[in-house]
């Protein structure tokens, strides 16, 4: 038995730090994404980066920007354009997308492709520049939730009004009309566009509207022309966009893919130890969990050391099973595993809520496979479950069975017990609880195991 965990361990064991080593360091695997641009016709001078925002705006994404802006700094670009295509995403990513392009020393020009939605609105309401396309609006950046309808919590509300108002303020664009984009309660006169936004609406604004309120600088058909507006259409362009790993990456944090990779996880490892043999779970579980930590890696979110701790963890619960320590090692690697999960997330409290579903939902499959699977669990080698029964020709003492309806001597009293004589025998018996003298003759009315119980005979 202790052979069979030792195999089954040293499987797992370098399985799982060679996935989760390769998925953490496959990123430079991934590298590219960059494209260069009217080289040819460059007029000397620094480099204009164009960067799309065509995503959910959400982690991977705010992961996504901090390189673009990284990569321009380092090549001393002129400008950043952003272009926007998005129906939003997390408030809080976009708050922090919001301040990279605040705090970079470029200076960035939003154009709106399509539409710049919600999350996209603020985004764009922190770059120096909004340049749109025909056809494209901005706003409608009410808070909603996973469903799509609209909170109405008065703080929640208050909180992105403000911030909204303070993004407009930030380059000189009226606050109301950013406020308006957010709060259905308000109502604002638009005499610039010869009608009000209503109480009860969403105020969104189309390119023309953008521009006639100061929302927008100019109207562009496209990126270059843009550009061109900008008096950089002589300079060299470098289109930046993710890499295949960020691409996996964006999808990899998403909270309900999170969930489903812990699910797959814990069940998986979990199955492989209490109930060996398998194989393909434990397979499933390693690399779930490697994929979660590659995509948190690739997002900037994951350090070395939370892998370490991830493997310590695994580590300390394997050998939990091997060597006893009143739970000690156990409980050290529960915590340990959990750090390494939660210290590789952008936001912790989200993978915390994630782990809870993912181990209740995982206890309930593994309750499942344990029960279906009862007879290959590990418990299996600890307890004695052989029963040597008389059927299979197991006798735990002699029977007495014979002596049944047999008469004899009582050679002592029998008070009820004492001892008789049948033949040549001398046999311990009880009474039914009367008194027998030695010398009465007594019949054997029961026997039960080792008991033989008579009677006097009258």
């Amino acid at each position: 038995m202790q052979m069979k965990r030792w195999r089954i361990a040293a499987v797992i064991w370098p399985l799982l730090m060679l996935i989760s080593m390769m998925l953490v360091t496959a990123g430079g695997l991934f590298a590219g994404g960059k494209s260069v641009q009217g080289a040819e016709a460059a007029e000397i001078g620094p480099a204009v980066y164009v960067v799309p925002v065509k995503q959910t705006v959400e982690s991977g994404l705010k992961s996504f920007l901090e390189r673009a802006y990284k990569e321009a700094a380092e090549a001393k670009a002129e400008r950043v354009i952003l272009v926007i295509n998005t129906f939003g995403g997390e408030v809080t990513s976009a708050e922090e997308i919001g301040e990279l392009i605040r705090k970079s020393s470029i200076p960035t020009t939003a154009y709106v492709e399509g539409k710049a939605v919600s999350a996209g609105t603020y985004i764009a309401l922190n770059a120096q520049n909004i340049v749109m396309e025909p056809g494209s609006t901005i706003g409608a950046a009410a808070v909603v939730n996973g469903s799509g309808d609209l909170i109405d919590n008065p703080k929640v509300i208050s909180f992105w009004v403000k911030t909204m108002r303070e993004a407009a303020e930030l380059n000189g664009r009226n606050p109301d009309i950013a406020a308006a984009m957010v709060d259905p309660g308000v109502t604002l006169p638009l005499p610039e566009l010869k009608q009000a936004k209503q109480s009860g609406q969403i105020l969104t604004l189309t390119a023309d509207e953008a521009i006639t309120v100061g929302y927008a600088e100019y109207k562009a058909e496209s990126v270059d022309d843009a550009i061109k507006w900008l008096g950089l259409d002589k300079r060299e362009q470098i289109k930046l966009n993710p890499t295949i790993a960020e691409r996996i990456a964006t999808w990899l944090v998403n909270p309900v893919v999170m969930t489903v990779l812990f699910i797959l996880g814990i069940g998986g490892i979990a199955i492989e130890l209490f109930v060996p043999g398998f194989g393909v779970p434990g397979i499933v579980g390693i690399l779930s969990f490697g994929l979660y930590f590659f995509g948190h890696y690739i997002a900037g979110f994951a350090g070395m050391e939370s892998v370490v701790l991830f493997i310590v963890g695994i580590a300390l619960l394997f050998v939990e099973l091997f060597v006893p320590s009143w739970g000690i090692l156990g409980i050290i690697g529960s915590v340990s595993l959990i750090a390494g999960v939660l210290t590789a997330a952008s936001s912790p409290l989200t993978a915390f809520v994630s782990l809870v579903i993912a181990l209740a939902v995982a206890t309930v499959i593994l309750y499942f496979v344990v029960r279906k699977y009862k007879d290959r669990g590990i418990w299996n080698k600890f307890i004695l479950r052989e029963k040597l029964t008389t059927d299979q020709g197991y006798l735990s003492a002699d029977t007495k069975d014979d002596l049944l309806g047999q008469e004899g001597v009582a050679i002592t009293p029998l008070r009820p017990a004492g001892t008789i004589q049948i033949g040549d025998n001398r046999i311990d018996v009880v009474t039914s609880g009367e008194f027998i003298a030695s010398g009465k003759t007594v019949k054997v009315i029961k026997t039960e195991g080792t008991w033989v119980v008579v009677r006097e005979v009258v």
